[in-house]
């Protein structure tokens, strides 16, 4: 494992065990940005970078039992973690690192990824490698909780030009990996960039 994938997986698993204390009221938010995507009954759904699954609930609510819901995660400590909240009954969990999946091309509806691009170590190839297991015409719903501003500010920072979230970065980084952006929401109480995948 390179030292990027080394380092992301550090910092999750020192984290894992009390990450879902850490963010109790994070529910709702979650909920409207998978409402946001507009998935159907029957739809292949991959929550990329799920952590804990805290989406994978909201995820299996949306596709409905005969939908597939899976989780992707680098971090096999937020994955155990996934299965003590008993999330693993509403998706099939992989151990798996987003740049290289374990699916076939074209093979999803949608990507659902919460506080994913932060994490990316190489964003354009690892973008386009979701893009890759979506099928022309499926979605990506990039998301965070809270939004650029407030997140920074509560690491005591402030949000610079550069971030990959801002707007003039992101969108040229989707369309140069395979999407093309449809949506751009940042505000205090979310994050929420919508894609489609280009055919």
């Amino acid at each position: 494992m390179n030292d990027d994938r080394t380092r992301v997986q550090e910092f999750f698993t020192s984290r894992a065990a009390d990450w879902d204390a850490r963010f109790p009221d994070d529910g709702p938010a979650y909920e409207a940005a998978i409402a946001a995507l507009g998935l159907r009954p029957g739809g292949r759904v991959l929550d990329a970078g799920c952590g804990t699954g805290r989406a994978l609930p909201a995820l299996r609510a949306a596709v409905g039992p005969s939908g597939v819901v899976l989780g992707a995660d680098l971090t096999p400590a937020m994955l155990r973690a996934a299965v003590r909240a008993g999330r693993d009954r509403s998706g099939h969990l992989l151990l798996a690192d987003v740049s290289r999946l374990p699916l076939a091309s074209g093979s999803l509806d949608a990507v659902f990824g919460a506080g994913l691009i932060s994490h990316l170590p190489d964003p354009k190839r690892d973008l386009a490698e979701l893009a890759r297991v979506v099928r022309p015409g499926g979605l990506l719903a990039l998301f965070h909780p809270i939004g650029r501003a407030a997140l920074a500010a509560r690491h005591g920072r402030e949000i610079t030009p550069d971030d990959l979230r801002a707007e003039p970065q992101l969108r040229p980084l989707l369309a140069a990996t395979g999407w093309r952006m449809t949506s751009y929401v940042d505000e205090d109480t979310r994050f929420l960039a919508l894609a489609v995948r280009e055919g």
